[in-house]
């Protein structure tokens, strides 16, 4: 946020006292102390948890959708059906808090089947001349209009990724 990088200019930088930012900016005195005393560069606001109407069925749902994803995609029940289904079984919430529940399960399983079973990625770092490559390889060329064959040794360098023959 702009506001709070002017506010810590003004306090810090031209030395304002906190009822001239006040008069400014309109924000009270408590909320610029608290910006100047924060660390982090915009301010965060904790949304409380809040009970869903869907709580209640989220296990069967998540059941629903493990055994739907088994089943061939044409055979499939849709978003709309599994709303309809748990309307019968006593659901009073909308078909939108389904829809954003499905696209969150299928979120979560795509993450899932990303990072399992893959093995453990190290990224490589080299530093300039710790390490390369080294191959030797065959290669034809025509030297005064005569075949030549060729004998050539290829080097990587790790850090650049540089070619060398």
């Amino acid at each position: 946020m702009e506001l709070l990088s002017v506010i810590r200019r003004w306090h810090c930088r031209d030395h304002l006292p906190i009822r001239e930012i006040e008069r400014r900016t309109g924000l009270s005195r408590n909320t610029i102390r608290k910006y100047l005393r924060a660390q982090s560069i915009e301010p965060r606001f904790q949304v409380p948890e809040r009970p869903s109407r869907l709580d209640p069925f989220a296990d069967r749902l998540r059941g629903w959708l493990v055994l739907e994803a088994a089943r061939p995609r044409k055979n499939r029940r849709t978003a709309r059906r599994l709303h309809e289904d748990l309307v019968a079984l006593g659901y009073d919430g909308s078909y939108g808090r389904v829809a954003a529940f499905i696209r969150q399960w299928k979120h979560e399983q795509r993450q899932a089947r990303q990072t399992t079973g893959r093995g453990v990625f190290v990224p490589l770092c080299f530093q300039p001349g710790e390490a390369f490559q080294f191959d030797w390889g065959e290669d034809w060329a025509i030297i005064a209009g005569h075949r030549v064959k060729l004998q050539v040794a290829h080097t990587k360098l790790s850090f650049s990724r540089a070619f060398i023959l």
